[in-house]
């Protein structure tokens, strides 16, 4: 397994390794000694104790029995998971489906009472319409080689976003004007997402914010789509995994990007003629590839 992009997945690697090294000198044991005794060659225990290659429960208790420290071998699993939690690939998270993967997000969503979202490229996740979201975890499903269950996934993903609707919960979501015009599904399935959101965009709880595209001297690029879970989690899609951040100092550096991302965006009366002039856009690429009738069809 290779190095994640996260720092705060390498730093929790590093605690683990850290630990696993101080345990064998503490024993009196050599780098090779350890090796010989687990049945080892050498260059593993280097690579566990340099981060390079993540420890297995088995390889952690084998660790602690020959180092006579096998108390601390619970708690170092516990780490070493913990670290290997905070990224994690798409196709493993995907094997059984993508509708296990929607769950997954439900005791995280409960226990949330502020979400920060930004988004360049899609509609937010709590704001997708089922018809949106089919089409959009169909192709995840495919990208990925996963099973195929996008519509079963959809219904999990609307149902587990009516926590809009619920108390106790704040949702500040800003997204690139770009992603209004990126069709996904058919026409039927964006033209009910983009309707759904001037709707969606005038509840409460609910601050949805959109960066025009000719949004002059722009403070900030647009970034990865990422969402800030209160502030002690910010979760990253890349294309082929989930990072999630739980190091303080990267929180504060993706809080303030949020926040002049949010800065740039519109609301309101506002963002809603964005959303009217993509809703446009949309019924005039219909009708453009909508071909004429026959001529005998014309009622001429």
């Amino acid at each position: 397994m290779t190095a994640s992009p996260s720092t705060s997945a390498q730093t929790a690697r590093e605690a683990v390794a850290g630990r696993l090294r101080g345990i064998r000198r503490t024993k009196g044991l050599t780098v090779v000694g350890l090796a010989h005794r687990c049945g080892w060659h050498h260059a593993k225990v280097s690579r566990i104790e340099n981060a390079k290659t993540p420890p297995s429960p088995t390889d952690i208790r084998l660790w602690c029995t020959h180092c006579e420290a096998t108390d601390q071998a619970e708690d170092l699993i516990a780490a070493s998971l913990n670290a290997e939690s905070l990224y994690t690939e798409w196709r493993r998270r995907t094997r059984h489906g993508l509708r296990q993967l929607q769950d997954s997000y439900l005791e995280l969503f409960r226990a949330t009472r502020l979400f920060r979202v930004y988004t360049p490229t899609l509609v937010p996740g709590l704001l997708q319409t089922e018809g949106y979201a089919q089409a959009l975890l169909s192709l995840n499903a495919d990208l990925l080689e996963a099973p195929n269950d996008a519509e079963a996934a959809a219904k999990a993903r609307v149902e587990r976003s009516r926590i809009i609707h619920q108390s106790g919960h704040r949702f500040l979501l800003v997204m690139e004007e770009s992603a209004l015009r990126f069709q996904l599904g058919n026409h039927d399935a964006m033209a009910g997402q983009l309707g759904y959101l001037l709707t969606a965009g005038a509840l409460p709880a609910v601050s949805l914010g959109i960066i025009p595209s000719d949004t002059p001297e722009r403070i900030l690029w647009p970034q990865e789509l990422f969402h800030v879970y209160d502030d002690t989690l910010v979760s990253v899609e890349l294309l082929s995994a989930q990072v999630n951040v739980t190091q303080p100092s990267e929180i504060a550096l993706y809080l303030k990007a949020f926040e002049q991302l949010r800065s740039m965006a519109v609301y309101g009366a506002d963002a809603r003629s964005l959303i009217t002039r993509a809703i446009g856009a949309l019924d005039r690429t219909e009708r453009d590839e909508t071909p004429p009738p026959p001529e005998g069809e014309k009622g001429i």
